[in-house]
């Protein structure tokens, strides 16, 4: 199963080692991980993905709140939420695929970014299926290279993650 966690840190040095180290402690990977101040600069969230049984998730998630540089730990799984992710591809353009290339962009509703006498780096931002079909897409005309945020994830409406001191039992959703 896979899914999609939300941790607010306080943002210091080594922080993102242990919780990498508690992953791979108990076997799991992380698909996705992007990290970036929170509007307090001295907090830094954290956007989990991964993929593995519930009974393990749950473990990780009740280690994830012992640790002591950790705040709130949200799993999306019963949350409704939404989701982006960004895509820096750089692909072939020569004066046949030009017209084409812009169109996809266009339809995407993505930017070129760069423009060389040979190719074009597009910059796409959406969910995980809308990119799956973008790079369906344009896989033809030939990707010279490819890079992926992954998904960064908030929840719904004006419900949100509070950045209040750890509950005994922690993890629990605030909103």
């Amino acid at each position: 199963m896979r899914h999609t966690i939300s941790v607010l840190v306080e943002n210091e040095f080594g922080v993102l080692s242990r919780i990498a180290g508690l992953f791979s402690g108990r076997g799991f990977n992380i698909e996705s991980l992007c990290v970036a101040e929170s509007l307090d600069p001295t907090i830094s969230t954290m956007t989990i993905v991964t993929t593995g049984n519930d009974a393990i998730l749950e473990q990780i998630l009740k280690q994830l709140n012992k640790l002591i540089n950790v705040i709130k730990v949200v799993d999306f799984k019963d949350i409704d939420y939404v989701s982006r992710e960004m895509v820096l591809v750089k692909v072939n353009a020569d004066e046949k695929t030009r017209e084409e290339i812009l169109r996809m962009v266009e339809i995407f509703r993505g930017k070129i970014i760069d423009v060389s006498p040979k190719a074009y780096t597009l910059l796409i931002t959406g969910d995980e299926e809308k990119l799956k079909a973008f790079l369906t897409l344009i896989k033809p005309l030939g990707i010279k290279e490819l890079v992926r945020t992954g998904p960064i994830a908030m929840a719904r409406g004006d419900r949100a993650i509070k950045m209040k001191e750890k509950q005994s039992q922690g993890g629990e959703e605030n909103g």
